[in-house]
């Protein structure tokens, strides 16, 4: 069931440039995560005065396991956040008066990695999903643990849930058969620490019908109805810098190293340097009918919100024409 919005917001096509303004707005964009490649895109919009040019002065806000992006924002913290889409429409569905302004990763990333052999002396080799039921796997908490709930129901698996939290320490000893990965973050993080690609099974979760969308850019319903053309400059701002991401990859890893380095992250180049083309291929589509660079198309939204209807909590979702705003902000020519 489809709940519907009264107000229908007309969005001017009007654009707000620095030479318009005489001081700058000042602007916030808190994160879902901590500072990483995930994130690139933001960086350089910033770093290369794309916000500025349109009048915006723009305060990038890390994430992390402490945040909310969207009741930050709600809660007047921020202007705009990042959030996954299953979780930006969950919220609006339980009373946030969130919208989304540009769907940013159109590439469902989330996936399940599994010892192949956990069990030597028994002889067993995990090849199935179904394989997992009765075996310990850590998922996710929070807004990241629907998505393998799904995959899990959809696959006939019931194996034991553990929770993750933010370490893949249980895996890594064999303390668990399977857990929770993102293909441009954990999945790397074990290869990097010594794990086998001859030695997992990986199970990407969009190969079994769980494929969500994830990052989207969002505001309130009041921020975007008292300022539409402040709110479609900065995703052509957001939009440009993503493309400069693409063009110039390691100009951008600099500025990504430059900021885990001050926020005194654990992580490395190399690791950044597979986020951050693993990320790319999940913005930009391979080819024109797998998605449009910046929006989410009807067909996507509703493929989620069935998703979210039958294995999360929810009884009902926000329709897609009140919910997705500002699809033709995106509209931004490449350079």
């Amino acid at each position: 069931m489809l709940l519907s919005v009264t107000t229908a917001l007309i969005l001017p096509c009007i654009s707000v440039k620095a030479a318009d303004t005489a001081t700058p707005r000042p602007l916030r964009l808190v994160m879902h995560w901590d500072h990483q490649s995930q994130f690139a895109g933001y960086y350089m919009a910033l770093d290369k005065g794309f916000y500025a040019e349109e009048g915006l002065d723009v305060s990038i806000i890390r994430g992390g396991p402490d945040v909310r992006s969207c009741e930050t924002v709600a809660e007047g913290g921020a202007e705009f956040c990042v959030s996954m889409l299953s979780t930006a429409i969950e919220k609006r569905a339980l009373g946030l008066p969130m919208v989304g302004i540009a769907q940013v990763v159109n590439r469902c990333n989330f996936q399940v990695v599994a010892w192949k052999k956990p069990d030597a002396v028994k002889g067993v080799v995990i090849q199935r999903p179904d394989q997992l039921s009765g075996r310990k796997v850590t998922v996710w908490e929070e807004d990241f643990r629907l998505p393998y709930e799904a995959f899990f129901e959809s696959t006939g698996a019931s194996p034991k849930l553990v929770p993750q939290y933010y370490t893949l320490s249980l895996f890594m000893n064999r303390g668990v058969d399977a857990c929770a990965t993102m293909h441009y973050n954990e999945y790397h993080w074990l290869l990097q620490h010594g794990v086998q690609e001859e030695d997992i099974t990986v199970f990407p979760l969009w190969q079994y019908g769980v494929d969500l969308p994830e990052d989207g850019i969002y505001t309130t319903e009041e921020f975007l109805r008292e300022n539409p053309a402040l709110c479609r400059a900065f995703v052509r701002a957001t939009l440009r810098g993503w493309e400069y991401a693409r063009d110039y990859r390691e100009e951008t890893l600099d500025s990504v190293m430059q900021r885990v380095n001050e926020a005194k992250l654990p992580t490395n180049r190399p690791h950044m340097s597979w986020m951050l083309n693993v990320i790319l291929e999940s913005i930009f589509p391979p080819t024109e009918d797998s998605w449009t660079f910046g929006k989410l198309n009807k067909r996507q939204y509703e493929r989620a919100s069935r998703i979210l209807l039958r294995h999360g909590s929810l009884k009902s979702v926000p329709a897609y024409d009140s919910f997705i705003i500002m699809e033709e902000a995106a509209d931004v020519e490449s350079r």
